[in-house]
């Protein structure tokens, strides 16, 4: 029987763990954290998010929790269209799920092979020539004839198996919420788009419709604020406290949905990036290999909502290969793939960084002048490439 060993109980780490397990492989699933325990905040997934979870089997149970997400436009500030909402075919439009509902339904495909360590923090990896593959915490090695590096952005299998790969600061930070429904405001219209200012943007979505049975479990309305800068040290309280007065006066529903967050549900995240990616997604070694998967090889910013997606993509992607051929194959074709396609997204995202990063008065009105080009188009490539996805087979 082929053994894996699954570093990072994030989204990626349980998707592939679950796919493996479900291809005759016995896993073992190592997560630094005591317990596995999700963001209480959303997670917006593009087509091509979704289409890799189904070819993982995980469809029905991202149908019973997805709520789409149709165009909402972009504003500035002052309320001024800059793009005007849009119709949109629905296989492109993407769809919001809470996290927690995500987390449940990877959990309930990992199935009887997959063995969950929790409390283990890998050290060190082993990937030597002629060596089967393998990681320790110091007092354990363990081995396999695959490792997948799912250990997020700080992953130290990436910094020693491609230490080129350098994680910066983007240099803003983010700020998400869900408000659930029983303390969320009556709005009087639809909830999406997004306002966007000098360093500053706004987004929001609704997680299924109030009081509705269907949709996420854990319903209400999620809003995610980005801002130029560096993370702020303070208290929740007192960072809700300057997200309410950094965004004062801004268009409807911004005021009212900061106004209903409580403290406890705001998650602060500093927005950092790999520069560069990495040399290489798969390490051969001996009889075995090692992998590179989701943030772990491609960490970027979210402006694009790609980094699940891809983490996702990398997932269905190696289970497909490896059901297809032989374990060194498939590691050279996972590489092969998952390069140029992650080193694509990240130049769209970058692009898009650039958009929002705009300061000065100047600068502003000529971004503003050319958003209704810019963006459409930027959006329109990065919809393209999520809608055309596809997971591919061994002799791709």
């Amino acid at each position: 029987m082929r053994t894996a060993v699954v570093v990072g109980g994030g989204p990626g780490g349980l998707a592939v763990a679950g796919a493996l397990a479900r291809s005759g492989w016995q896993v073992t699933l190592l997560e630094r954290a005591d317990r596995i325990r999700p963001e209480p905040t959303a997670v917006v997934l593009w087509p091509n998010g979704v289409r890799a979870l189904r070819s993982l089997d995980l469809g029905a149970g991202l149908d019973a929790i997805a709520t789409p997400l149709p165009d909402g436009g972009v504003r500035r500030p002052d309320g001024h269209w800059l793009v005007q909402p849009r119709q949109t075919p629905v296989e492109r439009l993407p769809v919001v799920v809470h996290r927690e509902d995500l987390h449940d339904a990877l959990i309930a495909g990992l199935g009887e092979r997959v063995e969950l360590r929790t409390g283990v923090t890998v050290r060190t990896v082993r990937a030597a020539p002629g060596e089967r593959p393998a990681v320790g915490d110091g007092r354990h090695t363990y081995e396999a004839d695959l490792i997948v590096a799912a250990d997020g952005a700080d992953s130290v299998i990436r910094r020693q198996l491609a230490p080129e790969a350098t994680l910066v600061s983007s240099g803003c930070a983010a700020w998400r919420a869900v408000i659930p429904w029983y303390r969320a405001p009556r709005l009087p219209g639809p909830v999406g788009g997004e306002i966007l200012g000098a360093g500053y943007r706004f987004v929001a979505a609704s997680l299924g419709d109030r009081g509705a049975s269907g949709g996420s479990s854990r319903g209400g309305i999620h809003w995610m604020a980005t801002a130029a800068g560096a993370p702020r040290p303070e208290p929740p309280e007192t960072q809700l406290a300057l997200l309410r007065r950094w965004y004062a006066g801004w268009p409807a529903p911004v005021d009212e949905l900061l106004a209903a967050t409580d403290p406890a549900d705001l998650v602060q995240q500093e927005i950092r990036e790999l520069r560069p990616l990495p040399r290489a997604y798969g390490f051969p070694t001996g009889p075995g290999a090692v992998v590179l998967l989701g943030d772990a090889a491609h960490a970027m910013p979210p402006h694009l909502g790609q980094g699940t997606c891809l983490a996702f993509e990398d997932a269905a992607t190696l289970a497909a290969l490896l059901r297809e051929s032989t374990l060194p194959d498939a590691v050279m074709a996972y590489d092969r793939v998952r390069r140029p396609r992650a080193a694509a997204v990240v130049r769209q995202t970058r692009r898009m960084s650039a958009v929002l990063r705009t300061r000065g008065r100047l600068a502003l009105r000529a971004r503003d002048a050319a958003l209704g080009t810019i963006t459409p188009r930027l959006l329109g490539s990065a919809a393209a490439m999520a809608t055309q996805w596809r997971p591919p087979s061994a002799s791709s």
